[in-house]
């Protein structure tokens, strides 16, 4: 007789359990506009924490030893430039890389022709 009984209160509970999520899924409010209201004040949490990681970097002292050989390595792109302005790029070549099919030994320096040669 016990059994009986729990079964029928476990049956109850399942029965109470459907009935309230089938509420939850018609209650507009609770579909709707909790979800935006989470994600509006999560939202906000989550933009003030990033927000503070910019402000605690700024607070972080650099060693001094490393920022000496930062300022000593005085690198720009005017001094990139000067660098590479006077080179001469008349003998330069256009080697094609390797498509995954073939082999990329096969390719470097080759002449087209003697590839279509020894692919076929």
């Amino acid at each position: 007789m016990a059994w009986q009984q729990a079964r029928h209160n476990e049956e109850n509970r399942a029965v109470l359990a459907l009935s309230v999520l089938q509420a939850l899924r018609k209650n507009k409010m609770l579909r709707y506009r909790v979800p935006m209201l989470l994600l509006i004040v999560g939202g906000s949490f989550g933009l003030s924490e990033f927000s503070q990681i910019r402000y605690d970097a700024m607070k972080i002292k650099i060693d001094p030893e490393l920022e000496k050989r930062l300022k000593m390595n005085n690198v720009s792109l005017k001094s990139e430039y000067e660098k590479i302005k006077d080179s001469t790029f008349e003998d330069w070549k256009n080697v094609r890389g390797p498509r995954p099919w073939e082999y990329p030994d096969l390719l470097q320096g080759q002449n087209p022709e003697i590839l279509k040669t020894k692919t076929t």
